[in-house]
C-alpha cells in the first residue's frame, strides 16, 4: 500500500487543553502508514512535545509492536520498574498494573534512572467506559510556574527516591531488576549509583539521588524532570497511605521521595506540585485504535482513574543518558 503524502494536519495543542492530534486515514496497514509518516510524526513531537494519532485502528499486540518498531530506532528493556507490567515481546509492554480507581500522577518515565527513554509510545486497544486518559503536561512550562525558591532548592540538592521492595506492593525485586540473583542486583546498583541494604526478611531497600531539573539534550531547554510528586507518600490516597504505614512502617513504604539532602517533602509541597501539573494538563479521552507519542523529557504524562476495561500497550524508546542532560547533582557509580 502506498501513500501520496507525508504531510500531517495537526489539530489542537496544549494551549487548547488537548494534546496535538493527527488523523490517520488508513484502516488496513497501520505499520506501513507509520513508516511513511515516521519523520512527520517525530517532527510534531519535537515541536509540540506529544501527538495523538487517531484513525490507525490498532487491534492487537502484534500490529502495535510492528507500528512501534517503524516509529522508533531503539526499543528499551525496562529496568527499575515501580509497578509490574506484562511483556508481550521485546520492548512491548502493558501499561503499569495500578488500581483503576487511583490516579498515576504526572511523571517522566524512569526519571530516577541513569538511562531513560527519550520517547514514550502508547497504543489503546480497548478504551475504558469512563476516564483513563493518558494526559500530558509541558515540563518547561511547569518549571516556570513553580516557585523559584523551591526549584532552586531542588536544583541544588536534587531529589531522593527511597524504595522498599516486597512481594505484595509494586514491582518485585525480580520484576524491577530482571533477576533475583543478589550478586547481579548488587552489581547493577553499584553501576547505577543506587545505595542498597538487604533486610533480614530478604527484602531490599534502596536510595538514589537524582537531578530534578535537566536540559533537553536536543533543544537545551530546562525541564522539570522527575517523579517527586508521583512517588511521594502524600500523593497516595489517605486510606492507602494509612494502610501502608500501618503494615510497613513510615520508613518501609514501597516508595517515597525526599529533598536531595534527605529532608522530608511536606504535604503542602506535594499538593503544590500536583496543582501546577493540573493547571497545565492537556487531556483527550482514549478511543480504541489510538496511538500516542510523547517526548519523555519535555513532556510529563499521567494515567487518570477509570472505569471499565482499559488496554493500553507501551514502549519505551530512544534511550538518553542523564549525563547528557546537564544534571545539576553529581552521581558516582562504582
Amino acid at each position: 500500500m502506498s501513500f501520496t503524502s507525508t504531510a500531517l494536519l495537526v489539530d489542537g495543542g496544549l494551549n487548547s487543553g488537548a494534546p496535538p492530534r493527527v488523523r490517520a486515514e488508513v484502516t488496513d496497514d497501520a505499520p506501513a502508514w507509520a513508516a511513511e509518516h515516521r519523520d512527520a510524526l517525530r517532527a510534531v513531537v519535537a515541536e509540540h512535545g506529544s501527538v495523538l494519532v487517531r484513525g490507525l485502528g490498532l487491534r492487537d499486540a502484534a500490529e502495535t509492536g510492528a507500528v512501534f518498531s517503524k516509529l522508533a530506532t531503539v526499543l528499551m528493556t525496562e529496568r527499575e520498574a515501580f509497578a509490574p507490567r506484562q511483556a508481550y515481546s521485546e520492548g512491548l509492554y502493558s501499561s503499569s498494573k495500578w488500581p483503576p480507581n487511583q490516579p498515576m500522577c504526572m511523571h517522566h518515565e524512569l526519571s530516577y534512572t541513569l538511562e531513560f527513554p527519550g520517547l514514550m509510545m502508547f497504543a489503546c486497544l480497548s478504551a475504558p467506559t469512563d476516564g483513563g486518559a493518558t494526559a500530558v503536561a509541558d515540563s518547561p512550562t511547569v518549571l516556570d510556574a513553580l516557585p523559584t525558591e523551591l526549584t532552586e532548592r531542588f536544583e541544588r540538592e536534587g531529589w531522593l527516591l527511597t524504595r522498599s521492595y516486597n512481594d505484595e506492593i509494586g514491582a518485585s525485586i525480580a520484576e524491577a531488576f530482571g533477576t533475583d540473583d543478589r550478586g547481579a542486583i548488587e552489581r547493577y546498583c553499584r553501576a547505577n549509583a543506587i545505595a542498597f541494604e538487604w533486610q533480614p526478611d530478604g527484602g531490599l531497600r534502596t536510595r538514589q539521588r537524582r537531578s530534578a531539573v535537566v536540559r533537553h539534550p536536543v533543544t537545551g531547554r530546562r525541564c522539570w524532570f522527575n517523579q517527586i510528586a508521583f512517588l511521594n507518600e502524600w500523593t497516595m490516597a489517605p486510606e492507602v497511605h494509612e494502610y501502608l504505614v500501618d503494615v510497613y512502617g513510615a520508613d518501609g513504604l514501597p516508595f517515597n521521595t525526599r529533598f536531595g539532602n534527605g529532608d522530608p517533602i511536606g504535604e503542602d509541597v506535594v499538593q503544590l506540585l500536583n496543582s501546577v501539573y493540573e493547571a497545565n494538563t492537556a487531556r483527550e479521552p482514549w478511543q480504541a485504535g489510538d496511538l500516542m507519542l510523547v517526548d519523555n523529557i519535555r513532556t510529563a504524562h499521567s494515567r487518570e482513574p477509570f472505569e471499565g476495561p482499559r488496554e493500553v500497550l507501551v514502549a519505551m524508546a530512544e534511550p538518553v543518558r542523564l549525563a547528557d542532560c546537564s544534571p545539576t547533582v553529581e552521581v558516582t557509580t562504582r
